[in-house]
């Protein structure tokens, strides 16, 4: 998981090219001026939700994690607590279901604040809970890039292996 504020976000171009083109679409969209919707970025590989709702108490939500796309969360306006916990520290309540590319979780975990201008981001080891009113339920207005992670971890893969190799023969990892 990564949390930082927006302006920060070139820092993390190096995670991939799907990666920086959603945060690239977060740095460049004035999302004062869209509506909630569905917004294509780079087709099924990097897509944009606008969502606009109102927090909710922790004890209506479930902590959640993803296996076929990286959320990458913005928050435009307000306030939200946001859970973050280890798999050792939930159990499965709904195995994953591929349509919606979710698994739900009950248990326990950590919370930060995320405020205007604040992203997360959450590979598909990280189990998080959002959406979550501090005290009480307020309206936010959030964007949620999704990017698809299979580009993510071939390419990240075939650096491993070639970092690992050359380490293994001596040799220095280009």
């Amino acid at each position: 998981m990564i949390f930082d504020q927006l302006k920060n976000a070139p820092l993390y171009f190096s995670l991939g090219e799907r990666i920086t083109k959603g945060l690239k679409y977060l740095m460049e969209t004035d999302f004062n001026t869209v509506e909630p919707g569905t917004y294509e970025i780079d087709g099924e590989n990097c897509y944009a939700i606008v969502q606009q709702y109102n927090t909710k108490p922790a004890s209506s939500a479930k902590w959640e994690s993803h296996k076929k796309y990286i959320d990458i969360q913005y928050l435009v306006s307000g306030k939200e607590k946001v859970g973050f916990t280890d798999s050792k520290k939930v159990i499965v309540i709904q195995e994953y279901q591929p349509n919606n590319d979710i698994v739900l979780y009950k248990g326990e975990g950590n919370f930060i604040i995320a405020e205007e201008g604040h992203f997360g981001i959450y590979f598909p080891h990280d189990i998080h809970m959002p959406q979550l009113a501090l005290n009480i339920p307020r309206e936010v207005k959030k964007v949620v890039v999704k990017v698809r992670t299979d580009y993510v971890h071939e390419h990240k893969l075939e650096e491993s292996t070639e970092e690992i190799t050359a380490t293994e023969s001596g040799a220095q990892p280009e």
